[in-house]
C-alpha cells in the first residue's frame, strides 16, 4: 500500500508614493514664478495617477522637448540705443532640472494556488469530505479548486491510484462530480506501483482533459505529461509519540537516519524533532526526491560511517512495508534498520541478505558476456520506460557490437520472454528491482540498466555496494533516468 500532501501562502504589499522633483531649480529661481499655461488637472486616485499629474504639471512649465532645456532669466530693457562700443553681457545659463526617475509602486504577489475561503468553510464539501477515512488527507479541497481554476474546466477527469487506495476512489468521483465541471469521472483500474507509473498517455488515449494521481510523489515532471496532471500524496496521519518512544527504548547508540514513504513525510519531519534531543538525526535525501523519501528504486546512499562503531549508528524506516525499505538496505547494506509500520504500530529490526542478491546479480552479468543478441525490453506500465534511456543502450550495445531488438512490455514475466527465444540475454529499462528480485527466476539474463554498464566496461560495481539511484541525480548516473545528460529530468525530446 502507497500513499501521500501540501501547502501554500499568500504575501501581500501596499504601494507607497514619494516625491518626484524639486519646485525650485539651482539657480534659484522659483518655478512657480514662471508662466503656465492653463491646464485642467483631474484629481489622482493611484499613485500611478498622481505621479502623471505631477510629471505633466512640469513638463508645462518647461515648454521643451528635453529635459536639459535652459529657463531664461528675464532681461531689463533700456529706452537708450547701447554704443556699438558697448557689448550686452550674456545671461547665466540656468541650471537643468534634476532628472529623477519615476519609482515603481511595489507589487502585490498574490498566490494562485491557494484555497479560497468559500471552499475550505464551505459545509456541503466538508461533509462530503466526512465520507472519507479522516487518517487519509485526500487533499479534497485543493482538487476542487484546482479543477475550477482551469481553463477550460475539464468535463472528463481520470483518477490513477495504487490498489490500496482503488476503495476509496468511487466517494471521491462523486465528490468531484457535484462540486466541479468534471461530468465524467474515469478510474484507471491498471495496477500501479508506484510514481513511475503515471499513465498521463492511457488517460490521454481515452480523451480525459485532467489527471489526478493517488499516492506517490510527482517523479515525472508536469512539464512531461502530455495532459494536465495533479499529484495528491495522500498523506497519512501517525502516532508519532507512540513510534518514537518505541524506538527511544530500542535504539541505544548515537546517530540515527529518518526516511520513509512520501506519503508519512509529516511523521519523519516530527520524529526527527523529538528524536534530535536524544541522537544525532538526520533526514537524508535523494535529490530530486523529497527529504527523507525512498523509492524502491532510489535511496539516500553512503550514511553508514566508518569513524563510528557499527551498533551506535542506525536507520529508522516508517512504512507499511519493506520494499522501499529494501531500496534503503541495499544502497546502506552496513547500517542496521529499523521499520517503524504506522498501522500495526509495531517497531520491528529488518535484515536484508545483501550479499547474497549481490552474488546472483554478478552471475547473471557473467553469463550475459556471452550473448551475441540482447533483447531491449521499454517498459509501458505508466512511464516507466524512458526513451532517453532506450536511446543510450542501444548506441551503447551498437558501439559494443551487439545485435539488438526492442520490445514493449507493461509486465515482465518468464513465460512472456520465453516465446521469444533469438535473445541470448535481456535488459530491461522498467524497473531496477525486477531484475534485483525476480531475476533468478529468468532462464536467460535480465539485467538492469547499470548491469549492462558494468558488463560493458562502463560503470564498475564496487565491493559492498550496490547503487539504487535510478531517479536520482547523479554526474556519472548515465543508466538512470536524470543523468548528466537529462538533467532537466525529461522524458521526451
Amino acid at each position: 500500500m502507497s500513499l501521500f500532501h501540501s501547502p501554500s501562502s499568500t504575501i501581500a504589499s501596499k504601494p507607497s508614493s514619494s516625491t518626484i522633483y524639486s519646485t525650485t531649480c539651482s539657480m534659484g529661481i522659483d518655478l512657480a514664478s514662471v508662466p503656465i499655461a492653463s491646464t485642467t488637472r483631474r484629481a489622482p486616485s493611484t499613485v500611478d495617477d498622481e505621479i502623471d499629474s505631477e510629471m505633466d504639471d512640469f513638463s508645462t512649465q518647461f515648454s521643451s522637448s528635453s529635459i536639459d532645456t535652459q529657463i531664461e532669466t528675464p532681461v531689463e530693457t533700456s529706452t537708450s540705443q547701447p554704443s556699438d562700443s558697448t557689448t550686452q553681457p550674456a545671461a547665466a545659463p540656468a541650471a537643468a532640472p534634476v532628472r529623477r526617475r519615476r519609482r515603481k509602486p511595489k507589487k502585490s504577489f498574490i498566490n494562485k494556488n491557494a484555497i479560497p475561503d468559500s471552499i475550505l468553510t464551505d459545509p456541503a464539501i466538508q461533509s462530503a469530505i466526512s465520507t472519507l477515512p479522516p487518517s487519509y488527507n485526500f487533499e479534497i479541497p485543493k482538487t476542487i479548486h484546482r479543477l475550477r481554476c482551469h481553463s477550460p474546466p475539464p468535463s472528463t477527469v481520470s483518477l490513477q491510484m495504487p490498489e490500496g487506495l482503488l476503495m476509496y476512489s468511487c466517494l471521491i468521483s462523486d465528490i468531484l462530480t457535484r462540486f466541479t465541471s468534471a461530468t465524467s469521472v474515469i478510474i484507471l483500474g491498471d495496477v500501479t506501483y508506484g510514481a513511475c507509473c503515471v499513465d498521463d498517455l492511457g488517460a490521454k488515449a481515452i480523451e480525459s482533459d485532467y489527471l489526478i494521481h493517488y499516492g506517490h510523489s510527482c517523479l515525472v515532471p508536469l512539464t512531461e505529461t502530455v495532459l494536465p496532471t495533479l499529484y495528491v500524496f495522500v498523506e497519512i496521519t501517525t502516532d508519532v509519540r507512540h513510534l518514537t518512544s518505541c524506538f527511544l527504548s530500542s535504539f541505544t547508540g548515537s546517530h540515527v537516519h529518518i526516511m520513509g514513504t512520501v506519503q508519512f513525510r509529516t511523521a519523519i519531519i516530527e520524529s526527527h524533532t523529538i528524536l534530535q534531543n536524544s541522537y544525532t538525526a538526520t533526514i537524508p535525501q535523494a535529490k530530486p526526491l523529497s527529504p527523507g523519501e525512498v523509492l524502491g528504486c532510489t535511496s539516500p546512499k553512503n550514511l553508514y560511517s566508518d569513524n563510528l562503531p557499527s551498533s551506535s549508528q542506525c536507520m529508522l524506516f516508517i512504512a507499511d512495508g519493506r520494499f522501499h525499505l529494501e531500496a534503503a538496505m541495499i544502497a546502506n547494506p552496513k547500517l542496521k534498520a529499523y521499520r517503524y509500520d504506522p498501522y500495526s504500530k509495531i517497531l520491528t529490526v529488518e535484515g536484508y541478505a545483501f550479499e547474497k542478491m549481490k552474488g546472483l546479480r554478478v552471475e547473471a552479468i557473467r553469463k550475459a558476456r556471452k550473448a551475441k543478441v540482447f533483447g531491449v525490453i521499454l517498459g509501458t506500465l505508466g512511464r516507466q520506460g524512458n526513451p532517453r534511456i532506450l536511446r543510450r543502450v542501444k548506441n551503447l550495445l551498437n558501439e559494443n557490437g551487439k545485435e539488438s531488438f526492442i520490445v514493449l512490455l507493461s509486465e515482465i514475466m518468464p513465460q512472456k520472454l520465453e516465446m521469444m527465444p533469438q535473445a541470448d540475454a535481456w535488459v530491461q529499462i522498467a524497473c531496477p528491482r525486477l531484475s534485483v528480485d525476480w531475476g533468478h527466476f529468468f532462464k536467460k539474463p535480465v539485467l538492469s540498466t547499470y548491469e549492462l554498464y558494468v558488463l560493458l566496461g562502463e560503470a564498475e560495481m564496487k565491493e559492498g555496494e550496490y547503487p539504487m539511484d535510478f531517479y536520482s541525480k547523479g554526474d556519472d548516473n548515465y543508466w538512470g533516468n536524470f543523468g548528466a545528460d537529462n538533467d532537466k529530468r525529461r522524458y521526451n525530446d
